[in-house]
């Protein structure tokens, strides 16, 4: 069965209150080897992270806005940029909102989610929507180290018996560095679609090498190749 955020997050998460000064903050993300912590607000909630980047691009922009000899002259007009610039607490200087992943999601998705919004981690939120842990890039990775004897077992009896309810005395399993092989020969030509999908959803494939065949060619003639 695909397998969850929950499943491999991390439980025990470093996170700061909005108030939380710089220097807390960085201590904070030196002292744990992290590059980022969660912001919450009183209730609980998530409302933003504070990254290394940012406590970076607000040194930066102290320099640039401020100037190393001279008051701080910003016009209004400067934009998030600059307020950034001034910032001296988390909700100042936090990266708003922030990007979040369900418990329940599998971890296939939340690396899209990774993906599309460029971070490397996500704080994962429970059903009330508080924080529950954090997964990272290098937790979504644990996925791909599963054995191989573990999938092929859950490709045999998940898949192809309680899912499919299949005779699998003319099917063979093999899987190596989680790439699974599928071969042998199956009534339908619609069972080997369902089949093959359903192992390219399994935890920890890799890949699936399709070299099943069929009696009976139960597709549509449309999409028959």
């Amino acid at each position: 069965m695909p397998v969850n955020v929950k499943d491999v997050m991390t439980q025990r998460v470093i996170s700061v209150g909005e108030d939380a000064c710089f220097k807390d903050i960085a201590e904070l993300l030196v002292t744990h080897a992290v590059s980022a912590v969660p912001v919450l607000d009183s209730d609980g909630h998530v409302t933003g992270v504070v990254s290394e980047a940012d406590l970076l691009h607000q040194e930066e922009g102290r320099e640039r806005f401020h100037g190393a000899s001279r008051p701080p002259q910003i016009r209004p007009d400067q934009g998030p940029e600059a307020d950034k610039a001034r910032g001296k607490v988390a909700r100042e200087l936090m990266t708003a909102p922030a990007v979040t992943v369900s418990m329940d999601v599998p971890v296939a998705a939340a690396g899209r989610l990774m993906e599309h919004h460029g971070v490397k981690r996500l704080p994962v939120l429970d059903g009330h929507g508080h924080l529950a842990g954090i997964v990272s890039r290098h937790d979504l990775l644990k996925v791909f180290t599963r054995a191989d004897r573990d999938i092929e077992r859950e490709v045999r009896v998940e898949v192809l018996v309680r899912s499919l309810w299949m005779d699998t005395s003319r099917v063979q399993v093999a899987v190596q560095d989680g790439v699974v092989a599928l071969s042998g020969r199956m009534i339908l030509r619609r069972d080997v679609q369902i089949a093959v999908w359903m192992t390219q959803q399994v935890s920890g494939v890799v890949d699936v090498v399709d070299d099943l065949a069929w009696d009976r060619d139960d597709t549509p003639a449309g999409e028959r190749g």
